[in-house]
């Protein structure tokens, strides 16, 4: 790294340890894994559940797996309604591991595309051990069915299983970005049909990406200049335009038309649209770019194209970073940059180098890069194929635009240390107010899903829930406005949960100050509850957090406690907010904490009780929101003195024991204990066990004497330890030489002094669960 860019990375730490300590980047709340609100879904032997489509029509989740698809059932995915093996063949098997592939590993059918036609079929793909191939699939009277209608499937599902990829089936057609070698390294954004169109193979186009997501715009809608429908693809490559010592990777967007089919002579069966832009997230004054994630693209239905959104998580490409971001965009500022923007253009430099600048010359018409529309018609251009040369020519040397793409506000909407973002999904509801709020639900890579929106410039994450037994990396995230359920896949498993469980927030100033605009609390019923499932007028207050329209609650009845002198008690008092200050009284007064008196965090410790310590003790929960400062009593107790007896259940420590021997047995015993020793010593010394003291310095004397008259070891040699000799970490069941950075097989652990004959110490196996896929 330069050095100059190593201390800004220094320079920059203050600033964001200020960012984390002023700004909400700690969830409201935390919830743990609650598996009777948290369906799962897995089946013993069949790893890698990321890919997913939703069938809404037949309430159906359709889930791919390796080599397996299964039909879940839509409300919950717990029950299996149907499911179909893809595997490979032996041979398959054979020929993949013959070209150095793992064949436990590498050498199987993962499934990867999985889209809905028109005819309400599905189109998957799957790796299929290194030759990619597709097929039609059904689901009818209950049942899965693969046709067995093999197709090709290179350019249009990876090789690799863990390598990224995208695609999207539009109008029966695929677009799909992926690489079309067994290397990996041609990489290609192709439309398989009707007419083939893909990508040129220069890294002016694509240098090294990794594929992120694609999504559809329909710009013809409502379009006065007769414009065409695009698609975008997100992604990122190493920056060609970059003049830098090492490689710089940035975030792009590409788009392509719809009814693009290619040049005539020039780029032929090649896109003659194909243009991209760099796409910016700036975090904290960053030196080094962040990386783009995922993408997702939010549009009303009810409002032009122009007013989509992307919503897209971006990562740090350095690792003195573990802030994650996301950033959203107008669709119609990134439309704006393709249509009116300057094009960036290579120029060479000192006989050998190539430098990136911005293209200040004469643009041929029609503009390179654009869609066929009413002013191409009109000069007599109906298609791709009537572009003159020197249009095609320019876009063939030059799709990179010059300016960026800048976000939103020119910031992050949500900033947040921890955990690594992986998958985004959005979704907008209306709250009591009447406006609208986008809700981020954020997939991470510990995971955990995080629940967020942006109020007008406040980041607030409401909660984070864990939704996997175990720590497992969100691979794959989608919702469904049908059954308002949100579906994420792991390596693992797949799970579902709801967009809102409000039934967590036990009173009004809970329920409120959560602002979570799913949930308002029910004057009538006494809860917290849905707004989309209550007729009743619910209070809540999202932007401000205002608790205080909240009626009076009822006072909390208070739990008798006692206490024995000297021993110790616990009170509990569970945590409601992570935003959340606890403080205690007792008769009125403001508890300090001391040694006697600890507070934790889920409860008062008293320590060593004396009697002065009985009384009415309270919890209280003291919470700060834009609107102000609220105190929620969470809970009440009276603290008396126990009678004789073994106290009650919240006596963590009992009393001193003050009856038992005396202090003169005890002394007894000790002597006793102390002339044993002594005689111990004095017969180890008599048989010779232990060296006299004035003996030591002649046996140090006399080296030769420990091993006999022909040893070689002196007496300093034998009492240094032997060296600890480093030895490897042995994984694998047959093959160890692995050319995957990917655990497999058993595991075992030896260790061996190969200079001397002692022996091997080699440990049982270690079972553990195998990380199937990093993509």
């Amino acid at each position: 790294m330069h050095p100059l860019l190593s201390l800004s990375v220094f320079w920059l730490l203050p600033l964001a340890l200020t960012l984390e300590d002023n700004s909400p980047l700690v969830p409201r709340r935390s919830v743990p894994y609650d598996r009777d609100n948290t369906p799962l879904f897995r089946e013993e032997g069949v790893f890698n559940y990321s890919t997913m489509l939703l069938r809404e029509d037949l309430e159906v989740l359709v889930l791919g797996a390796r080599e397996a698809v299964y039909a879940l059932d839509l409300s919950d995915i717990s029950k299996k309604l149907s499911s179909v093996k893809w595997e490979v063949t032996q041979q398959q098997k054979d020929e993949c591991k013959n070209k150095g592939k793992d064949p436990e590993m590498d050498c199987k059918n993962y499934i990867r595309i999985l889209h809905k036609t028109d005819d309400n079929r599905m189109y998957v793909c799957g790796t299929n051990a290194f030759d990619p191939e597709c097929d039609y699939m059904s689901y009818e009277n209950g049942r899965l069915t693969l046709e067995n209608k093999a197709e090709d499937g290179k350019g249009k599902c990876p090789f690799d299983p863990f390598q990224r990829y995208a695609s999207i089936m539009f109008e029966n057609n695929l677009y799909s970005a992926t690489s079309m070698n067994f290397l990996g390294s041609e990489p290609v954004l192709m439309r398989s049909s009707p007419v083939t169109i893909r990508t040129e193979f220069k890294s002016s186009w694509l240098h090294e990406p990794d594929f992120v997501s694609m999504a559809e715009i329909p710009e013809s809608q409502m379009s006065a200049g007769g414009d065409d429908d695009k698609v975008y693809l997100f992604f990122s490559e190493t920056a060609v335009e970059c003049d830098c010592y090492n490689k710089l990777v940035v975030s792009r967007v590409a788009r392509v038309c719809k009814g693009d089919l290619g040049g005539q002579r020039t780029l032929q069966k090649k896109w003659t649209s194909f243009l991209k832009a760099r796409m910016d997230c700036p975090v904290l004054d960053s030196q080094l770019p962040y990386i783009i994630q995922d993408a997702y693209r939010w549009c009303d239905s009810q409002k032009p194209w122009k007013d989509c959104l992307f919503y897209a998580v971006f990562t740090p490409q350095s690792e003195t970073s573990d802030m994650s971001a996301v950033c959203a965009y107008r669709v119609s500022d990134i439309s704006r940059v393709f249509a009116e923007g300057k094009y960036k253009t290579p120029v060479t430099v000192e006989t050998s180098f190539v430098k990136w600048v911005m293209y200040s010359g004469d643009v041929p018409d029609p503009r390179p890069g654009a869609c066929i529309d009413n002013n191409a018609r009109k000069a007599g251009i109906t298609q791709t194929l009537d572009l003159p040369d020197p249009t095609l020519q320019f876009i063939k040397l030059r799709p990179l635009m010059d300016q960026a793409i800048q976000p939103i506000g020119d910031k992050p909407v949500l900033v947040r240390r921890g955990a690594t973002f992986t998958r985004i999904v959005v979704n907008q509801v209306q709250a009591t107010d009447g406006r609208k709020y986008h809700v981020m639900f954020i997939g991470t890579k510990k995971g955990t899903l995080l629940k967020a929106v942006n109020y007008d410039g406040e980041m607030f994450i409401i909660e984070e829930a864990q939704i996997f037994p175990f720590p497992e990396s969100i691979k794959i995230l989608k919702f469904s406005n049908v059954t308002g359920q949100l579906y994420a896949g792991s390596d693992y498993r797949a799970a579902q949960m709801p967009v809102a469980t409000c039934g967590r927030y036990l009173s009004c100033m809970d329920c409120v100050l959560a602002r979570d605009p799913y949930c308002g609390w029910d004057k009538v019923a006494g809860n917290c509850t849905l707004l989309s499932s209550s007729q009743s007028e619910l209070i809540q207050s999202v932007k401000e957090g205002n608790a205080s329209i909240c009626p009076k609650a009822d006072p909390v009845e208070p739990v008798n406690r006692s206490i024995l002198p000297g021993g110790n008690l616990k009170l509990p008092c569970p945590l409601l907010s992570n935003l959340a200050e606890t403080t205690w009284e007792r008769d009125g007064t403001l508890l300090v904490p001391a040694n006697r008196f600890q507070f934790q965090q889920d409860g008062l410790l008293i320590l060593n009780a004396v009697e002065s310590d009985t009384g009415r003790y309270r919890c209280l929960s003291v919470e700060h929101s834009k609107a102000g400062n609220y105190t929620t009593t969470v809970a009440e107790y009276l603290v008396g003195k126990s009678p004789a007896g073994p106290g009650d259940k919240n006596q963590i420590l009992l009393q001193p024991q003050r009856d038992g021997p005396s202090v003169a047995g005890l002394q007894a015993v000790i002597g006793i204990l102390l002339i044993s020793l002594l005689a111990l010593l004095a017969w180890n010394f008599y048989k010779g066990h232990l060296p006299l003291p004035w003996n030591c310095g002649k046996q140090t004397r006399e080296p030769h004497e420990q091993g006999g008259p022909n040893s070689s070891v002196t007496y300093h040699d034998a009492q240094k330890p032997a060296p600890l000799e480093d030895k490897p970490l042995v994984t694998g069941r047959d093959n160890v030489n692995s050319n995957n950075n990917h655990s497999r097989g058993e595991t075992a652990f030896i260790a061996a002094d190969e200079e001397t004959d002692a022996p091997k110490v080699i440990f049982p196996p270690l079972q553990y669960i195998d990380d199937e896929s990093e993509i």
